[in-house]
């Protein structure tokens, strides 16, 4: 595998950004790494999120996720958002026009990364998960499945205060940069609201969704549980996993690997 940290300029953004991407590169005689087949085709891609706090190094130093996507032939696309929960933000960065929009024309112009829908992916934890499954409901016609890890989809309102890392004045302050006075309800920003629109669509993303049962945002995976599996017919091909753990980098290394189960499914489809 090819590991990449890639500094450039975003228009959306007004300003530079790094991007950190792993790409297969086919050998036999690495050691203890299996790699995929070699191929002239362009690479299936992974748009990996990271949650707040983190930056785009973090999957990459926290887990194994290089080594876990090599038998895959599976590119991976780490981008860096800050705190801005994925949004186009009141008072800060176009970041949900970054993500959605801008990067992955720029990475496909880097990098072999295919193009077609079946073969794009996109995952996160913790706010990372939140923005995956933003993006990846909103926009069904670029991803064929989400992976959203120790998070869970919004109503009409941001997250809860629970994770015992702010104070509320400090979460207030971030929710007024990211979204101002904005009204959730009825706008891309309320998932439950935009899954139900899109349900009828004739492709939706399958999603794979799973938390610890100790983590502090447990009680928000479950609603998005019971919203999910409450609408007739499953749409969203949508699967729930919940396994001893916290709101952590223990989980996630390990409960990434499952979702790379899932997706190995899908592109053998």
């Amino acid at each position: 595998m090819a590991y990449m940290q890639v500094e450039m300029f975003s228009q959306a953004l007004h300003m530079a950004v790094g991007v950190d991407v792993i790409l297969p590169q086919p050998v036999k005689n690495e050691i203890g790494l299996e790699s995929g087949e070699k191929t002239d085709q362009k690479y299936p891609t992974l748009w990996l999120l990271h949650g707040a706090t983190d930056d785009q190094t973090t999957w990459q130093r926290r887990t194994s996720i290089e080594r876990y996507v090599a038998p895959l032939g599976l590119a991976v696309v780490m981008p860096s958002a800050h705190l801005s929960s994925y949004t186009d933000m009141a008072h800060g960065g176009a970041f949900y026009t970054y993500i959605v929009e801008e990067l992955p024309v720029l990475m496909r112009q880097f990098f072999p990364l295919s193009e077609k829908r079946e073969e794009n992916f996109i995952a996160g934890n913790s706010m990372g998960g939140y923005g995956a499954m933003k993006i990846g409901i909103n926009n069904p016609d670029r991803y064929a499945a989400i992976g959203c890890f120790s998070a869970g989809a919004n109503g009409g309102k941001p997250m809860p205060n629970n994770s015992g890392m702010f104070d509320d004045q400090k979460w207030n302050m971030m929710n007024f940069t990211k979204y101002g006075r904005k009204d959730w309800r009825g706008t891309e920003e309320d998932t439950f609201y935009m899954a139900e629109k899109q349900k009828n669509r004739p492709v939706l993303p399958e999603i794979f969704h799973t938390c610890g049962s100790e983590d502090f945002l447990i009680e928000k995976a479950r609603e998005t549980r019971d919203f999910f599996q409450g609408m007739e017919g499953n749409p969203y091909h949508y699967v729930y996993e919940e396994h001893e753990g916290i709101h952590g980098w223990d989980y996630w290394d390990e409960h990434i690997t499952d979702f790379l189960n899932y997706l190995e499914k899908i592109l053998k489809k």
